[in-house]
């Protein structure tokens, strides 16, 4: 008999930048959080690489810490549920070694077969079966990719994974992957919830290749004793396979009735609405994704959040950075107060955040960072307001196209790191003119795998009960003035976009095309 009721979930939440782990309680309080940061390998604009080993490192010491600066006994952990980003892929050998490093979402080395499928119209049909947009960040796309520019390596992998899945099979031996997750790879058919046989044909691989599909409450046991002690935990504890961050940054915010989409900025950023149906956007603009117990989420992510913001804080303002840091203030939340200095609109100064490509809606690998407007009036604070202002126009984009696909929005809740920032807050309601709420926990990816976990134990009947289980904290409307404002930017902000299309492919391949010259010229 165990001496302490199991009363905590562990929530792991692998994301792009640190895997955070959060002890949560049955009513939905997160009671302590520890998070473990790791880099992403971007030797050019192409490659975004990240080593396997050292997130799962990362997942082990995050859970480990955890327990230990909360002073929770393992014995009280119900389960540990998981979270995970999107669209990694990794080729493994028979005896789970890895064969590449852990290639993200965010790499785009694959683009010219993104382009293919999308001419020739199998990308089309492929979107139509798998809901996931033709895009380089599918590992679909990224097989495709693998096998021409390293056969050796294709011909030797038995397996090809992405990160949930490397996590669980270093603890348990075993490779399985959730539908939802399995859903963003371009290789899961939404209707059959089986592996595409289309998609693999294109992929050049059969299904043996994959992991096992299993759902969101999945459950496997049987950590080594070692394993267990390291973490802190008993050899029991069931862990959750759980499900993708995205719709579980839905489940964490409670937005899983209509009308009410979910919106985040992290690393990247998207917005998402929960449906009941599979369902396809006809432009081919937007996801979607399984998440558990026939629901679907459908959304659009971008690529330039916060990982943009911190481009800024390191190359346009490190000297404003430092500063912050001397006054004792979190280099961000300085630069945030600079930017408050500077009315709505930047003084007519238009940032198009692409420096990372660009998925939802337009789905161009190409797109590349601009300042439009640029004057002499203008300074180092208008360009950090201009910042900020050009990630939410982006999600702007997207919440109009999914506005199309499943009706208006009432709301929108908020979450990641930026819903801490007042000033994003009200920014986002102005631009979109609707209500904004603020969870009591921006992280909602987090709080989604862990009522997952919750919910997989038998803890709670069903999914609805999430939306009595968060906390809203704060709410923020739409300033008119301001958002006249923003309509008028956002406006010219989308004509600039498609006046420049073009353009992004030619700067792109120049770019490709100097970068192979610079490692010829010091290879010499």
């Amino acid at each position: 008999m165990n001496a302490y009721p199991k009363s905590y979930v562990v929530a792991a939440d692998i994301g792009t930048t640190s895997a955070k782990t959060l002890l949560v309680t049955k009513e939905g309080k997160i009671v302590a959080s520890h998070s473990v940061h790791y880099p992403m390998n971007t030797p050019s604009p192409e490659i975004a690489e990240q080593d396997p080993e050292v997130i799962f490192q990362a997942v082990v010491t995050g859970i480990a810490e955890l327990l230990h600066q909360s002073g929770i006994s393992g014995d009280q952990v119900l389960c540990v549920s998981f979270s995970s980003a999107m669209h990694s892929l990794m080729a493994v050998s028979q005896q789970g070694c890895p064969l590449t490093p852990l290639i993200t979402w965010a790499d785009n080395r694959s683009a010219s077969y993104a382009s293919l499928l999308r001419a020739n119209g199998e990308g089309k049909r492929i979107y139509e079966r798998t809901g996931t947009p033709i895009h380089p960040m599918s590992p679909l796309i990224k097989l495709m990719w693998l096998k021409d520019n390293l056969p050796d390596v294709f011909a030797q992998a038995d397996k090809f994974i992405g990160i949930k899945e490397y996590v669980f099979y270093r603890l348990f031996n075993s490779y399985v992957i959730d539908y939802s997750i399995a859903s963003a790879t371009g290789l899961f058919n939404l209707t059959g919830m089986d592996w595409d046989e289309l998609a693999l044909d294109h992929a050049g691989i059969t299904a043996e290749r994959l992991s096992r599909l299993v759902p969101a409450s999945h459950q496997e046991s049987g950590l080594t004793l070692e394993m267990a002690t390291t973490m802190g935990l008993s050899v029991s504890t069931p862990f959750v396979v759980g499900a993708a961050d995205g719709p579980l940054a839905n489940l964490g915010a409670g937005a899983i009735d209509p009308g009410i989409f979910a919106l985040s900025i992290g690393t990247s950023g998207a917005v998402r609405s929960i449906v009941n149906q599979p369902l396809v956007d006809p432009e081919g603009r937007l996801f979607c994704y399984a998440l558990a117990d026939g629901l679907w989420t459908i959304g659009g992510p971008i690529n330039n959040g916060g990982i943009v913001f911190r481009w800024t804080r390191d190359v346009l303002a490190s000297l404003e950075a430092e500063e912050g840091l001397r006054r004792g203030l979190d280099p961000y939340d300085y630069l945030t107060e600079l930017a408050h200095d500077i009315d709505p609109g930047a003084g007519g100064l238009i940032f198009l955040p692409f420096l990372l490509g660009e998925r939802a809606p337009y789905w161009n690998a190409n797109a590349r960072g601009v300042f439009f407007g640029l004057s002499m009036s203008h300074n180092k604070k208008h360009m950090i307001r201009a910042v900020m202002e050009g990630i939410v126009y982006r999600l702007h984009s997207v919440v109009n196209a999914l506005e199309e696909l499943a009706g208006p929005a009432f709301e929108i809740r908020a979450s990641g790191g930026f819903a801490r920032s007042s000033l994003w807050r009200q920014m986002l309601a102005d631009v979109m003119d609707k209500p904004v709420t603020v969870m009591a926990s921006v992280e909602s990816s987090g709080l989604g795998a862990a009522y997952i976990g919750f919910w997989a134990m038998g803890e709670f009947p069903d999914l609805f009960g999430v939306k009595d289980w968060v906390q809203c904290n704060e709410r923020h409307t739409s300033d008119q003035e301001c958002h006249s404002t923003y309509k008028e930017l956002t406006d010219i902000y989308e004509r600039v976009y498609h006046q420049l299309s073009g353009e992004f492919d030619a700067i792109a391949e120049y770019q490709q095309r100097a970068q192979k010259n610079t490692k010829l010229n010091n290879q010499i």
